[in-house]
């Protein structure tokens, strides 16, 4: 897995982020979802270094090897706004100050922030399987919260933990034969630690509240994205069954926008990695 990739831990503020970095050429910057860790683009991320990419494949703060700070009440700690610095620390020390990004699930919160907070960053920015957490939450019916329930159950206090950590093996269900069994096995470590629980549930938290907050000042302020922005979502995912053609969301948010669909479920990367490696690369190619 990452076959001529450097594995390293680089420091940044108030975090340790492990992070898996190879190829030649311009730089692209891959951010994984819940609860994956950078592993999941070991399918994803070859295939765009043959295609002339330089990579950088991180673990999000205290997902898989990285580390933040305590969780606390105002979930602050793991606001997007505070992954996202961490990510252009990362670039930076790696000699990347401008990049090509893209971010899955909860990955693609912290690009959207990301490209929101440091747009002179980000040359490009594929967003997938994402709307904005804010506009989930404006549209709240029964069928979103059958869908999504887990964003409420995450919220609560303490009580996910002890569910959670009672046993992570039965919480936590992954199929080694489709994520492949470095990506499943490097996971299931991830998922045992108690520590790497709480940081997953800050990050939920953080979303129902300061990252909610932070999206809605950004729309009362106009901004928008101003960098070229890929959308693609899972076919065989819920976003255009509750939402239609996410595009059409996505318009309000970003000048030059497309979008398409990516024939898998959620886990794209391990699901399609050629069809999802060919749209990546076309687009930063662009």
């Amino acid at each position: 897995m990452f076959e001529h990739f450097t594995a390293e831990t680089i420091q940044v503020p108030d975090a340790e982020i492990f992070v898996r970095h190879g190829g030649a050429g311009p730089p692209v910057l891959l951010l994984h979802g819940h609860p994956r860790t950078s592993a999941t683009w070991h399918r994803v991320a070859p295939r765009l270094v043959e295609l002339g990419f330089t990579v950088v494949c991180p673990d999000l703060r205290g997902y898989g090897r990285s580390r933040g700070p305590a969780p606390t009440a105002d979930h602050s700690g793991y606001a997007k706004r505070a992954v996202a610095a961490d990510m252009v620390a990362v670039m930076r020390a790696l000699g990347h100050p401008r990049f090509g990004l893209a971010g899955h699930d909860r990955g693609s919160y912290v690009a959207l922030r990301l490209a929101l907070d440091h747009g002179d960053a980000v040359s490009r920015v594929a967003l997938l399987d994402c709307v904005p957490i804010s506009e989930h939450l404006s549209r709240i019916t029964a069928e979103f919260a059958r869908r999504y329930w887990h964003w409420f159950f995450f919220a609560q206090p303490d009580v996910p933990e002890r569910v959670i950590n009672a046993d992570p093996d039965a919480w936590y269900q992954g199929d080694p034969a489709a994520m492949g069994r470095e990506n499943h096995d490097e996971w299931r470590a991830a998922v045992r630690r108690p520590e790497v629980v709480r940081a997953m549930l800050a990050d939920y938290r953080a979303g129902l509240t300061v990252d909610r907050r932070h999206e809605e000042a950004d729309r009362a302020a106009g901004a928008r994205l101003r960098c070229p922005v890929l959308v693609l979502w899972s076919r065989r995912d819920d976003l255009p069954g509750l939402y239609g053609d996410p595009l059409d969301i996505w318009r309000d948010w970003a000048d030059d926008v497309r979008a398409g669909g990516i024939d898998s479920g959620h886990h794209m990367a391990e699901e399609a990695p050629e069809q999802l490696a060919a749209a990546l690369g076309g687009f930063f190619a662009g």
